[in-house]
């Protein structure tokens, strides 16, 4: 299925007086603006969703790579969750970084109380190469954060760290697939942007297979895709989307805000978030 990067429409805004759907975050910051919870928050804006968030660590960063990251105290993420739930309630959540095995088990078992697709991006490296992700927490993402996902979405180096499959084609992003289905979540959507040729994703329950492809915008301006894919599939999700429709419209954002993407600092810049509006 190929994926042109016209603009989407928005969902139909809300009438005067009623609240839009509302799409929960749970991730870490991103200081340089680009990815992680700033990232997922501009994602939603432009997706017409009330966004918030659960900050889950503090980090250093810009458009060099990581020079820091501090976790939140577990009582002050789920202390945040229950806030949000409890008080406003949400449609759809997302979860970026979780570096820790215990932060990873508390929000798997928040999540696992909430009535409400989940969409699971397995943060385990930064653009940059830093990792994000304790190596004792990996059994925790399979085990309990996994299992609660309606989509997954890992990226070739991410299926790698947690089921030990290197992909060097499509084929082997079928059987990367197939052994992210195999820790529960309901629908798994590997990347392979880091293949060469189009940009190819593979969406897939077991059942149905669906190959999405776009063009490969020659910008190295990247940074925080995959938070953004993340959080346009949520919101999609939380305005009533299924899936497939969900994810096709999320990869056609992105297309365009690669495309879009500028530079900052001495680095790698981001994709533009708001690039259906410039």
């Amino acid at each position: 299925m190929p994926i042109s990067s016209e603009p989407v429409v928005p969902s139909v805004p809300p009438g005067p007086g009623r609240a839009p759907a509302r799409v929960l975050t749970v991730a870490g910051s991103d200081s340089g603006g680009g990815a992680g919870i700033q990232a997922d928050l501009k994602t939603m804006l432009a997706f017409g969703v009330h966004g918030m968030s659960v900050l889950t660590a503090v980090t250093a960063q810009n458009s060099r790579g990581v020079q820091g990251a501090w976790d939140l105290p577990v009582e002050a993420v789920r202390a945040q969750y229950r806030s949000v739930v409890d008080d406003i309630g949400v449609q759809a959540v997302k979860t970026g970084m979780l570096s820790s095995a215990a932060l990873v088990e508390t929000v798997a078992e928040l999540l696992a109380e909430t009535d409400a697709p989940v969409v699971v991006d397995p943060v385990g490296v930064s653009k940059h190469g830093d990792s994000l992700l304790a190596d004792s927490a990996l059994d925790s993402v399979r085990k309990k954060l996994l299992p609660t996902a309606t989509v997954a979405t890992p990226n070739l180096d991410e299926v790698a760290q947690l089921t030990g499959v290197e992909v060097r084609d499509e084929d082997g992003m079928r059987r990367a697939a197939g052994a992210v289905l195999t820790f529960g979540p309901r629908w798994a959507l590997i990347k392979g942007g880091h293949l060469p040729g189009d940009a190819v994703d593979l969406l897939t329950d077991g059942s149905e297979e669906h190959w999405l492809r776009a063009p490969r915008h020659d910008n190295r301006h990247t940074h925080g895709t995959g938070c953004t894919l993340a959080s346009a599939i949520a919101a999609g999700l939380g305005t009533g989307q299924g899936v497939l429709d969900a994810v096709v419209a999320a990869k056609r954002y992105v297309t365009g805000a690669i495309a879009a993407g500028f530079p900052l600092g001495g680095g790698i810049g981001p994709v533009d978030h708001a690039w259906r509006f410039r």
